[in-house]
C-alpha cells in the first residue's frame, strides 16, 4: 500500500458512506487516495482473496470517481481525450478507455458505459478531480460534466457473485460481461454493471450515498459473501493481470507499452475511419505501427522471496534490463509474481530474467497473462 502523504492525516482523511459498517466489522482502515480504506477485515487477505475466488466477496469501491457526460455530442467529444471507439458503443454496453496527454502517456484508466440520455464514468480515486479539471476544460464546451459526488460504488466479486445478485433483482442474471442495467437492491435504485477487478464474474453497483449500507447489508447477509479490502483486491487484480494506475500504467508509460493495444479499436487506428484527433495519438499510432522499445509483461518467481514494486530486472549479463512495478505471492498461483516493464528484445514468454533484491538475484521467467484464468461471463 502507499505510504501516507501529507493529506493523509486521519483528521484530512475523507470517509466512504461505509466507514462506520468498515469500523463495526473490525476492519484495518488505512490511508488510500485521501481516503481511509479498509485493507482488511479480522479474517485476513488471504481469506478474504480465496474467498472471491471461491464464492464471493463485496468491496467498497465509493472512493472512484463517478462522473456523468450529458449532451447530445457527449461521445464524440470524449473521443478527442482517448483512443477508444466512444462513438459505436452500444446503448448499455460498458469499455476500458483510456485518457491520454500529448506525448501518448496515460493520464487515467476509466470504464464508460452508454445510458439512455448519457455516458457513465467510472475513474480512479487518486486521479478523479484532475480528470474532471481535465474533461471540463477540454470538452466542457460541448457536454456536460456532471462528477456524481453523492454516488457510492460497491463491487461484489466472484463466482457466486451472479446467484446473489439474481436472488435480490432477478432480471440481472441476462445481464452480459460488460453490460449495465438498472435494478433495484433492497428498495434501493441502483445502476449495476457486470463487471469487475478481479479477473471473477461479478458486478459493480452504483447506489445514491444514502442508501449504500442498506444494500451493502443486504449483500453482505447473504450466505455466500464476506466483506473483503484493498489488500485482497490488490493480490485478485494482480493474479489477473489487471493494472494498477500509479504503479504499472502512469503518464510515462503509453497504451502499447503497457501491452493495451487491444482497448484500441481498429475505427481509431491510422487506417480507421476516426484515426487519431485524440491527445498522443502520432505516437501511439508509430507505436502500433513499428512496436515499442518496452513491454509490460508478467514475471513468475522461480523461487519463494516475492518480488516488490520497484525491484530492477538484470537480463544473464547482469545488464539492467527493467523494472517491476507490482509484485505479490500469488495466493491462487502459489508462487511469487509480477507485473514489469523490460526492454522489448527481453518481452518474449519464456524468458529467463533475474530481479535484484538487496543485492541478490532471485530468477524469474516471463509468463503469457494473465497468471489465473479470468471467469468473465461470456453469455
Amino acid at each position: 500500500m502507499p505510504d501516507p502523504g501529507p493529506s493523509d492525516s486521519p483528521a484530512a482523511l475523507l470517509k466512504t458512506p461505509l466507514f462506520a459498517l468498515h469500523v463495526e466489522l473490525g476492519a484495518k482502515m488505512v490511508p488510500f487516495a485521501g481516503y481511509s480504506m479498509p485493507v482488511s477485515y479480522p479474517q485476513g487477505i488471504l481469506a478474504e482473496h480465496r474467498q472471491c475466488r471461491d464464492s464471493a466477496v463485496l468491496f467498497d469501491v465509493s472512493h472512484m470517481g463517478q462522473v456523468r457526460l450529458i449532451g447530445a455530442d457527449a461521445d464524440a467529444a470524449l473521443e478527442t481525450l482517448v483512443p477508444q471507439d466512444v462513438i459505436d458503443l452500444p446503448p448499455g454496453k460498458q469499455r476500458y478507455a483510456l485518457l491520454t496527454n500529448d506525448i501518448g502517456g496515460i493520464l487515467d484508466d476509466l470504464m464508460v458505459t452508454r445510458r439512455d440520455d448519457h455516458l457513465f464514468l467510472v475513474v480512479n480515486a487518486a486521479c478523479k478531480q484532475a480528470d474532471i479539471a481535465h474533461m471540463s476544460a477540454r470538452i466542457g464546451l460541448r457536454c456536460a460534466v456532471e462528477p456524481q459526488p453523492d454516488r457510492a460504488l460497491l463491487a461484489l466479486q466472484g463466482p457466486s457473485a451472479v446467484a446473489v445478485m439474481t436472488r435480490l433483482a432477478p432480471a440481472l442474471d441476462r445481464l452480459g460481461f460488460m453490460s449495465g442495467a438498472e435494478a433495484v437492491l433492497a428498495g434501493a435504485p441502483c445502476f449495476a454493471t457486470r463487471s469487475g477487478y478481479t479477473g471473477e464474474d461479478g458486478f459493480e453497483i452504483s447506489v445514491a450515498a444514502e442508501q449504500a449500507e442498506v444494500v451493502a447489508r443486504a449483500l453482505l447477509a447473504e450466505p455466500e459473501v464476506a466483506a473483503a479490502g484493498l489488500g485482497a483486491r490488490d493480490t485478485l487484480r494482480l493474479e489477473a493481470g489487471l493494472c494498477l494506475y500509479g504503479h504499472d500504467i502512469d503518464t510515462t508509460t503509453t497504451p502499447i507499452e503497457a501491452a493495451l493495444t487491444w482497448t484500441i479499436q481498429k475505427v481509431r487506428r491510422a487506417s480507421g475511419a476516426r484515426a487519431g484527433g485524440y491527445p498522443g495519438a502520432a505516437t501511439i499510432e508509430r507505436q502500433l505501427a513499428a512496436g515499442a522499445a518496452r513491454r509490460r509483461v508478467g514475471l513468475l518467481g522461480l523461487e519463494r522471496i516475492p518480488v516488490r514494486e520497484g525491484a530492477s530486472l538484470v537480463d544473464a549479463a547482469g545488464a539492467s534490463i527493467g523494472r517491476v512495478t507490482s509484485g505479490t505471492i500469488g495466493p491462487s498461483v502459489g508462487h511469487p509474481i509480477a507485473l514489469a516493464y523490460v526492454a522489448a528484445a527481453h518481452a518474449a514468454a519464456g524468458t529467463l530474467v533475474h530481479a535484484d533484491i538487496r543485492g541478490k538475484r532471485q530468477p524469474m521467467r516471463i509468463v503469457p497473462l494473465p497468471f489465473t484464468p479470468h471467469h468473465y461471463f461470456r453469455g
